[in-house]
């Protein structure tokens, strides 16, 4: 056989190919997902009334298909409605997710659409990041997603991280969209180690025909989160296909081992 042909980098795509079976994500052994209701499996539901409900099923969410398939840990840090100012404020500390024994080789950040979707928070930059105090880092969307990675960096400096992008729906907000996933490509050149999973601009528009297929009223559906589990599965794969350098020690993170 060629085994360059298992590359396959010569002009592929991050989402040119879902991977069937085990996956080069499955290097990683434990993964963390950070994130808000689509990474928790959330589903809608409603009374006979019409009132809408809304439950987190964690082994729905697309961070946990991805485990199964691949045989590692996954850890659901998160929680419908989460925003980064959430999740560092106290939401991380009252569930003991900066603990030791939680501590993994990579970590999947998907956030975005309750802070300057749904809260209208300010994007900010890159010139909102404290290096040497995250603490005092600007009260901005980027100021808060950005003292996420620098807490973790602290517990685990070796550690992978990639962060997600808010696919495209058509709207009038996709120009917000478009500056978050401007914002992660900034982190991902400011932080070592850490890569952007761009769902804006490769994976489909989740525009009407899409959410008819795919979503359960707001949030997705079953199917919805399997999609998206092949996705973000496909994309870590590819990155890891397309940097071997970068992700040959994966082992030896938190081994104190060159």
């Amino acid at each position: 056989m060629d085994w360059k042909a298992f590359l396959n980098t010569d002009g592929e795509q991050p989402l040119d190919r879902f991977v069937q079976g085990i996956s080069n994500t499955a290097i990683f052994r434990t993964i963390g997902f950070i994130g808000d209701s689509l990474s928790s499996g959330e589903f809608e539901s409603r009374s006979a009334e019409g009132t809408a409900g809304y439950h987190d099923y964690f082994e729905y969410s697309w961070g946990q298909y991805i485990a199964r398939k691949n045989g590692l840990t996954a850890y659901n840090f998160s929680r419908g409605g989460m925003s980064a100012k959430w999740y560092m404020q106290n939401y991380a500390e009252e569930n003991g997710f900066w603990d030791p024994e939680k501590v993994c080789q990579a970590y999947v950040i998907a956030l975005g659409v309750n802070d300057v979707i749904g809260g209208r928070q300010t994007v900010g930059s890159v010139e909102d990041i404290c290096l040497e105090d995250y603490t005092q880092n600007a009260p901005t969307f980027a100021g808060y997603y950005a003292m996420i990675i620098q807490r973790l960096k602290q517990i685990q400096p070796q550690a992978k991280f990639f962060l997600v992008t808010m696919p495209r729906t058509g709207d009038d907000r996709d120009d917000d969209r478009r500056a978050v996933a401007q914002l992660l490509h900034s982190f991902a050149a400011y932080f070592d180690n850490t890569y952007v999973i761009d769902l804006f601009r490769y994976a489909p528009v989740y525009d009407a025909a899409f959410k008819e297929k795919f979503f359960l009223y707001g949030h997705m559906n079953a199917s919805g989160y399997i999609f998206t589990a092949n996705m973000i599965d496909a994309y870590i794969d590819y990155l890891v296909r397309h940097n071997p350098e970068d992700f040959r020690r994966v082992p030896y993170i938190g081994k104190g081992l060159q």
